[in-house]
């Protein structure tokens, strides 16, 4: 989030949520709609370990993409007939206006004819070409670097990264991710990830985990 969040959106109530989200996109549905598209856009959370794996894992509640900030417009244009809400603090702006897009991060993607949310846009800080970490804008790195693509072509974040968001307050969810990861990351994402849990999050338990032979 850039900015203070604006008045109003509506309260999100969990179970309702459950239930709006039954019908999420596969990344294969959102990468069919945005071919040829000139932002540097990628699949993240769960789903993008998954396409690192090869194979899906687990259920996954949702779908979630990143894309530069700047260029949110261009991905919004290929889904014309569906509505973009802003989502923060545990509220949500439907149809969001440019002030509080400024000023929140998510963007859930809405059937208008069903209610469902189909998937999850992150408008991720950036400067031109290279991706700015939003938790620590210490951590620059070009989209080059920071996205690899599976044997279909879908572009998803290195597991590396996924991995170090998932850190913050992991769920059961993502410490069987990090297991189900971990045999898998080379030496050199090993010593990447964990030279950045150690500099994000003292004392992670991972860190230990990956350093392991």
């Amino acid at each position: 989030m850039t900015a203070s969040l604006p008045p109003g959106g509506a309260v999100l109530d969990a179970d309702e949520l459950d239930a709006r989200w039954a019908d999420a996109w596969r990344p294969e549905q959102v990468a069919e709609r945005l071919g040829g598209v000139g932002v540097a856009w990628c699949v993240v959370a769960g789903w993008a370990l998954d396409l690192f794996r090869g194979w899906q894992s687990r259920t996954h509640g949702d779908l979630e993409i990143a894309v530069p900030a700047a260029g949110f417009a261009e991905v919004r244009d290929r889904f014309p007939e569906y509505a973009f809400d802003a989502v923060g603090s545990g509220r949500i702006w439907a149809r969001a206006g440019a002030e509080v897009l400024a000023a929140t991060h998510q963007t859930w993607v809405r059937d208008p004819a069903s209610g469902r949310f189909l998937f999850d846009v992150f408008r991720e800080p950036h400067d031109g070409g290279t991706w700015i970490c939003r938790r620590d804008d210490s951590l620059r790195l070009p989209y080059d670097a920071i996205i690899e693509r599976n044997a279909d072509g879908i572009p998803y974040l290195v597991p590396e990264l996924v991995l170090l968001f998932k850190a913050k307050e992991p769920r059961p969810e993502d410490h069987a991710d990090f297991d189900g990861v971990l045999p898998l990351l080379s030496q050199a994402r090993r010593d990447v990830l964990g030279g950045w849990l150690k500099h994000a999050h003292p004392g992670h338990p991972w860190p230990a985990r990956l350093a392991r032979r």
